[in-house]
């Protein structure tokens, strides 16, 4: 199914918040009035608009003060294309265009099992690891190649790692350390910095620095304006070599006061906009000028390679902006799925409470203690629901290391059956336990795995509500063999289609509809495998559901049957 166009801002106060765009015509601006509220003060009260017409969206600016920009260029009508950057003051947003139906390859593509292959089947010639073909780039100069190829193979192997470093890492700090790392390898630069364009001001930030080995790491690195400025409004690198017989630069300007002899300065060009700039310079000695008759570390062709660097390294910052908008994105949607689930269960809760502390007034004004007990049995059912919703949620949220010691498994299954034969009861659903006579002493948590089981159990009993004929088993087994304990819960309630079966265990998805709070299920599994066990599921429409709990069996030095391990079937 096609997707619908959307505005995701990546940049500015409400970073990380996605605008889908609908047919007609859609407003942009600070004011609360607009299907797009900026909270942006650089942003006008109606600052552009957007109108889709089916497929094609134009994005209109309507006289704002600070102007409307699509990849940097300033526009009054601009035609959407996905990919485009819609810059509106100081918030910065992607857009995406309209998806399209992904055409179903699964009948022209056929992979083949290996035993279907035949006589005919593939070989494997050669098999080569990531390092491996990175030799690819070595060059030995006995070989007998031109120097030109030397040098193309050499700018290769620098671009290749200056990409493998720039994929590794999704922290900008790190990054830009990196690259400053590699540059020094690869060029012989005294000081070196990046300084990144800051999301608010817009003013250049320096955010990584770095010395050559002798440099005193503590001396202040002063860059020239002058070169920024140059960089900045042109937006190309500069390569300066002894910048007094420079004729782009006067006297005046500071490159000549700083006394920089020899300096590259490029631009981090990303997809649509500049995010910053790489600065590195030397100076040179007049001992080493003798020395070596030439004051100049740098070429062109250093200049060419600090240009695809700085492109590289932009792509990246702007991927590892984007990757955090994302993430923001799904905390927000994250948050707020979570407070609209628990506040509709508590809601219910509180309504159930209120119902019951009502009846418990009414009953003791008129003296009824017939209506107080059926008010305060009420109270009492909700005051259980509310614990078990808090009981849930610390179990989610929070990781934990099973506190195990020697118990009885079928102890465990004894006393949630016990706890939930009132709640069977008053469904009329019957509740049957079977246990294995020869279930040993384990070793588990359990006061963890009695909570796991407990929601299982809950939620089959709550699955047989309709049934007339409702039943559910709970049964024990121990099977030495795999040395694996196994806990089942039958039930015979409705069943879960097939379609639903996967997304059960998932947070905030329930089958209950609004009775439930779509956590019992994901608190089971996550401490099933904290116990390093498993959770099946058989389950038919119609028929009923089977879930089968499987742990490691992890007996102690006493193992052996427990005096209440003993075959038994209750029915209420």
């Amino acid at each position: 199914m096609p997707s619908h166009p959307s505005l995701f801002v990546i940049q500015g106060r409400d970073q990380g918040t996605k605008f889908e765009l609908e047919d007609g015509t859609v407003g942009l601006g600070r004011d609360s009035a607009n299907p797009i509220q900026l909270h942006d003060t650089e942003v006008s009260r109606r600052h552009a608009e957007v109108r889709r017409d089916g497929v094609a969206l134009t994005l209109t600016d309507l006289g704002s003060s600070n102007g409307t920009y699509v990849n940097g260029h300033r526009i009054d009508t601009h035609a959407l294309a996905s990919g485009d950057r819609v810059q509106i003051g100081g918030t910065l947003m992607l857009f995406t265009g309209p998806g399209e139906n992904v055409a179903d390859l699964s009948d022209k593509i056929d992979i083949v099992p290996p035993r279907a292959q035949g006589a005919e089947g593939s070989r494997i010639l050669r098999a080569m690891s990531h390092q491996e073909s990175s030799q690819l780039f070595n060059f030995n100069e006995a070989e007998g190649a031109s120097p030109w190829l030397a040098r193309a193979r050499s700018n290769l192997q620098v671009m290749y790692r200056t990409a493998l470093a720039v994929s590794h890492t999704l922290d900008i700090d790190q990054l830009l350390a990196r690259i400053l790392q590699l540059i020094f390898e690869w060029v012989e630069a005294d000081r070196g910095c990046v300084l990144l364009y800051d999301a608010e001001t817009k003013e250049l930030t320096p955010k990584s620095r770095r010395t050559r080995q002798g440099i005193d790491p503590e001396e202040k690195l002063s860059i020239s304006k002058t070169i920024l400025d140059y960089v900045r409004m042109r937006n190309e690198g500069v390569l300066t070599s002894d910048a007094r017989e420079d004729d782009r630069w006067n006297p005046a300007m500071s490159i000549m006061q700083l006394g920089v002899r020899e300096a590259i300065c490029v631009p981090m060009q990303g997809r649509y906009d500049v995010v910053g700039i790489i600065y590195i310079d030397t100076s040179v000695t007049p001992q080493r000028m003798l020395q070596t008759g030439s004051a100049n570390k740098f070429t062109e062709d250093h200049l060419k390679l600090m240009i695809a660097i700085g492109h590289q390294a932009a792509l990246a910052v702007e991927d590892t902006r984007y990757y955090s908008a994302m993430v923001q994105a799904e905390r927000l949607a994250a948050i707020g799925q979570t407070i609209a689930m628990l506040s509709h269960h508590i809601k219910n809760i509180l309504q159930g409470i209120r119902g019951g502390s009502y009846l418990i007034e009414l009953g003791l004004s008129s003296h009824d203690e017939t209506v107080v007990r059926k008010g305060w049995d009420m109270v009492d059912r909700n005051q259980n629901k509310i614990s078990g919703l808090v009981m849930d949620m610390l179990t989610f949220s929070k990781e934990r290391e099973p506190e195990p010691v020697p118990s009885d498994m079928n102890k465990l299954a004894q006393e949630v059956v016990e706890l939930m034969r009132s709640r069977a009861g008053e469904l009329n659903v019957a509740l049957e336990l079977r246990l294995d006579e020869h279930m040993p002493t384990l070793i588990f948590d359990p006061e963890a795995l009695h909570r796991g089981v407990l929601n299982i159990v809950t939620n089959a009993i709550d699955a047989c509500e309709r049934r007339e004929d409702g039943r559910v088993e709970v049964a024990t087994e121990y099977l030495p063999a795999t040395a694996l304990v196994r806990v089942t819960v039958s039930d015979n309630g409705g069943g879960i289609p097939p379609e639903d079966q996967d997304k059960i265990f998932n947070i905030f998805v329930s089958t209950k509809g609004g009775r439930g709070t779509g956590l019992g299920l994901p608190v089971s599994q996550k401490i099933v495998k904290e116990h390093g066990g498993q959770i099946q599921l058989e389950s038919q429409v119609g028929v009923g559901s089977r879930f089968i709990i499987e742990i490691p069996a992890v007996t102690g030095e006493a193992a052996g049957p427990t005096p209440q391990s003993v075959s038994q079937t209750h029915a209420s």
